[in-house]
């Protein structure tokens, strides 16, 4: 604030100033801390001795967690909690038991690259950063229940998730009851005969390690050697879901590349039906559910076997199976697994010299073009370069249906994170395929008959010819024929031909892949994972959890050759030796023995998955959450047929990451009993972002906003042009305005207030330091109409207020009550705005019936200044639990409304009318008015139109 500002302020001992509103604020704040005011009772105890309260429905309100950061809140990160924070107190005040907290989920990379850079322990800097950031959301006034807030990194919390995942470890996934079951119902069909083997021989024949190999194939959480996306900037492998459009890390922005590890898998494809139905229940954006769907991204189409020489078959899922018959080669990505063992000693007797690359053999050129396509991202290799690359395995696959040899090559743009890592390649009728056929001289043949003039040889043709509308052609053998069939019905025929030969079958294949879980870092949550000395994996039983993180002394992981398959990572916990070989007793029979922990780490990602639970019942050591608490707030009832959290506020984001895996978690727990609610959040709203100019010198540089200076609408610093974009905030960016300055300079209600009225919710606005005195003076101005700024006496009388001013406050009553229950935050503030404006031009003392809803209406707004007046007008408990104002009917409808009546379509007479007037009501006044007997001038009628309340046209003989 300006001098000049300041001492007018200073000038009226009693004016609502920022050091007034410190006061006031933390003097309220430290109230409600003593009293609980905020503290949400359980259905277990608390509810039960409280008939009334038990009778309240309930409201589960929750933010996305927070992470710690070093460099604490900027003004943008508080837009989801204040507005959060103002529907829970709405919640409160209309009759509903609502819990809202906020914990910190504290794992993760940032912490531990500052203990690499600093030496600082994780924890340290991450508690450090939890202390500073509680600090500042407290000063905003958020009513949390601080009983039930936690952080990830305690190792109370972290039990549960080791917990969970050995639930999923020892769980699997049975199609038929479409649901998860216990592992040990699966190995009892085994020991029985109900289920075979794989090879056919009986469970007790299998060694302990081929019985954890088979095991591992059906267990959702199971480890497997798999090509992964290793990112070396941040030492650890990143989920599909953590690498950007453009192949780099969602985190840091790091090139990430393709290397084949064995790593910890979370078997999510299980559920890939389920994640996509159960989308169609929830109350979410459309734009994440469609991300959602197009993340796992379901398509129908058919398993295609192709025999290679010996005893290996190429599989490929195709959606065009009608096109078989074109199939003149195949595919396969480099990592693919098949290539080691169909790749023979030597070329072929006439291979072609453009497939062989210039190498000696098939191994040196597979080898060669393998360490080309591990240096390129996903989306580089499949980017729609000029250039095809690719080369020939040397190996042969038969056409099923024409029985023809196909030559089999491997190509960058075939991933095998999508189908099956092969494909049939049809390059007359597929883009890229036909790219590649030209560029390594490969046949084509056209089997779907082009609508165009090209003809039917490819060989002429300029491009691909694809249609989902012709007919077939040249598809035909000596047991089926697809000529002249249209896609649908060659589909539905070839499926069945294929079924029948044992050489396919049709199938759905999802785009989502299971999910990574390994990371190679140290400040994550220990696996409760041993190995023995033939290297199965162990569970350790309940009582050995929590498993503590231990000390290192290196938080760095040490980075590997992807291409050396002879090195990996070293994690920082594998350099623990005293921690990593140790000699348990895992209470299975087998007494003592010495087991190797696992020395990766859980992902960011998993302590996450499951914290809405933690929150309902947070100091239980017992058990995950007691099932009467879940199943009071999270539990299925009517609306909501999955259950979950009411109302869950956070950035779009995570769309198909945390919102994806803690969906996953959801189900698996409820499939195994523990928790009656099959999806975590029923209803989701993203807020949009709080921007900030972007100040960049003629290097590019960004200079701090606060030091520029706009001349004739150009902008300088330091004497220097600079350009201006609006974008992020952030300390990079040196944009950055803090809360903390915002509160000390105008206090933490303005800034509730401006964040609120900024625009709508959902919406991304930019901050403007210049206009949050709209929100002070408003502030103010309230102040004033409640509170004598000379003498701080309250100035309210006990005389009923007037008409126009009842109508005023009602209609703000019922408008405020309604955009803060649809979150319309933004138009509830100009209400309020309108309805003081209204009584501070009215002048004269506020009737007690009007103050009292007046500071009622502001309190989910600016709760620090409305306990302050709510006490000074008289009253001992908290506004927090004060009934929310309810309007009178009778005043929210406009008194009168004019009606226009018309005569021969000229406007002859205005009534004013009742807005609940009827038509035959209004059609009787209009016809008796003088004006209008005199237009028709005795003439009959030959129709009233009437449309109550505004219009009445009335149509002479």
């Amino acid at each position: 604030m300006s001098e000049t500002t300041s001492a007018a302020e200073t000038a009226a001992p009693h004016r609502y100033t920022a050091a007034m509103a410190a006061d006031i604020e933390a003097r309220w704040q430290d109230f409600w801390d003593a009293e609980g005011t905020y503290e949400a009772p359980n259905p277990t105890g608390d509810l039960a001795g409280d008939p009334e309260l038990a009778a309240r429905p309930k409201k589960f309100i929750m933010d996305m967690f927070p992470y710690p950061s070093g460099a604490g809140l900027h003004v943008g990160h508080p837009l989801g909690y204040i507005a959060t924070d103002v529907f829970a107190r709405h919640q409160r005040m209309t009759g509903h038991n609502v819990l809202h907290t906020l914990g910190f989920d504290a794992f993760g990379l940032p912490a531990e690259q500052y203990a690499v850079q600093t030496g600082t322990h994780p924890r340290v800097s991450t508690e450090a950063n939890i202390e500073n950031m509680t600090a500042q959301l407290r000063r905003l006034g958020l009513g949390h229940d601080k009983r039930r807030s936690f952080a990830t990194i305690e190792s109370e919390y972290y039990k549960w998730t080791q917990w969970i995942f050995l639930q999923i470890f020892n769980s699997w996934y049975d199609a038929e009851a479409d649901r998860a079951r216990p592992i040990a119902e699966l190995v009892e069909q085994f020991e029985s005969g109900a289920r075979p083997t794989p090879d056919g021989r009986d469970w007790s024949a299998l060694s302990a390690v081929e019985r954890a190999d088979v095991l591992g194939g059906y267990r959702l959480a199971y480890a497997s050697d798999a090509p992964v996306n290793w990112s070396p900037g941040l030492g650890t492998v990143l989920a599909n879901e953590e690498v950007t459009a453009d192949g780099r890390s969602e985190r840091g922005n790091f090139p990430v590349f393709k290397a084949k590890l064995r790593q910890w898998n979370m078997r999510i494809t299980a559920y890939a039906d389920r994640l996509l139905n159960d989308l169609d229940g929830l109350d979410w954006p459309e734009a994440i559910k469609l991300q959602q769907r197009n993340w796992i991204g379901r398509s129908e189409g058919a398993r295609v076997d192709f025999r290679v020489d010996g005893s290996d078959s190429i599989t490929v899922f195709t959606t065009r199976q009608d096109t078989l018959f074109g199939a003149t080669y195949m595919v396969l990505a480099p990592e693919h697994e098949l290539v080691e063992r169909i790749i023979p000693a030597a070329w072929p007797e006439g291979t072609h010299a453009v497939w062989t690359g210039g190498y000696a053999s098939p191994a040196e050129a597979v080898a060669a073009y393998r360490k080309l396509a591990a240096a390129k991202s996903d989306v580089e290799r499949q980017a729609e370069a000029k250039d095809k690359t690719g080369v020939f395995t040397g190996a042969y696959a038969t056409n099923p249906v024409s029985g023809e040899k196909v030559p089999v090559f491997i190509a960058d743009y075939v991933l095998m994170g999508y189908g099956t890592g092969a494909i049939m390649a049809v390059p007359a009728h597929d883009a890229r395929d036909f790219a590649f056929a030209r560029a390594f001289e490969l046949p084509m043949r056209c089997v779907v008959e082009p609508s165009d003039d090209r003809g039917t040889d490819p060989s002429t043709w300029e491009d691909a010819f694809a249609s989902y509308d012709a007919k077939l052609v040249n598809s035909a053998n000596d047991e089926i024929s697809l000529d002249g069939l249209g896609v649908v019905d060659a589909k539905a025929r070839i499926t069945e031909w294929l079924t029948t030969h044992g050489v396919g079958e049709g199938t759905v294949n999802f785009r989502l892949r299971d999910w990574l879980f390994s990371r190679q870092r140290y400040w994550g949550e220990p696996f409760p994972i041993v190995y023995d000395e033939d290297g199965i994996a162990h569970p350790l039983p309940e009582s050995m959890l929590p498993l503590e993180l231990p000390e290192v002394d290196d938080y760095s992981p040490r980075t590997f050759d992807p291409e050396d398959a002879d090195t990996r990572p070293e994690t920082p916990l594998s350099r623990n030796a005293d921690w990593v070989n140790v000699t348990l007793d895992l209470g299975d029979g087998n007494g003592p023995k010495k087991y190797r922990r696992e020395t990766n780490t859980m992902p960011n990602w998993a302590g996450s998955c499951w914290y809405e639970l933690r929150y309902l019942d947070p100091n239980n050591d017992q058990k995950l959450v007691d099932p009467a608490i879940e199943q009071y707030w999270m539990g299925p009832r009517e609306g909501q047929p999955t259950g979950g959290v009411d109302l869950y506020v956070g950035g779009a984001e995570h769309a198909v990451l945390h919102l994806l895996y803690a969906r996953f978690w959801s189900k698996v727990l409820h499939d195994l009993g523990h928790i009656s609610s099959a999806e975590p959040f029923h209803k989701l709203y993203n807020q949009g972002m709080i921007q900030a100019f972007v100040y960049r010198d003629s290097r590019g540089i960004a200079v701090p906003a606060a030091e520029v200076e706009e001349r004739d609408g150009q902008f300088y610093h330091q004497g220097e042009k600079v350009s201006r974009v609006l974008g992020k905030m952030g300390k990079s960016l040196k944009n950055a305005v803090t809360p903390d300055e915002i509160c000390t300079e105008y206090g933490a209600d303005t800034l509730r207030l401006y964040e609120m009225a900024m625009g709508p919710l959902d919406v991304s606005r930019p901050w403007d330091t210049r206009a949050v005195v709209g929100q002070y003076r408003l502030l103010q101005r309230l102040w004033r109409n409640v509170v004598d700024e000379e003498t701080g006496e309250v100035t309210v009388v006990d005389t009923e207020p007037g008409e126009e001013t009842l109508r005023a406050l009602h209609k703000a009553v019922d408008g405020v009550g309604q955009d803060m229950a649809g979150m319309r935050f933004n138009t509830a503030i100009a209400k309020v705005t309108e309805l003081n404006n209204h009584l501070t031009k009215a002048g004269g003392p506020l009737s007690r019936s009007v103050a009292e809803p007046l500071v009622l209406l502001v309190a989910p707004l600016a709760p620090h200044i409305a306990e302050e007046l709510w006490r000074r007008l008289g009253h001992t408990g908290s506004v927090v639990h004060q009934d929310f104002p309810v309007a009178d009917p009778a005043y929210v409808v406009d008194e009168t409304v004019t009606c226009v009546v018309q005569v021969k379509g000229k406007v002859k007479a205005r009534l004013e009318i009742s807005p609940s007037i009827t038509d035959e009501e209004l059609e009787a006044l209009a016809l008796a008015d003088p004006a209008v007997v005199a237009a028709l001038d005795g003439a009959g009628i030959r129709k009233v139109i009437v449309r109550a309340p505004k219009l009445v046209n009335i149509v002479p003989a």
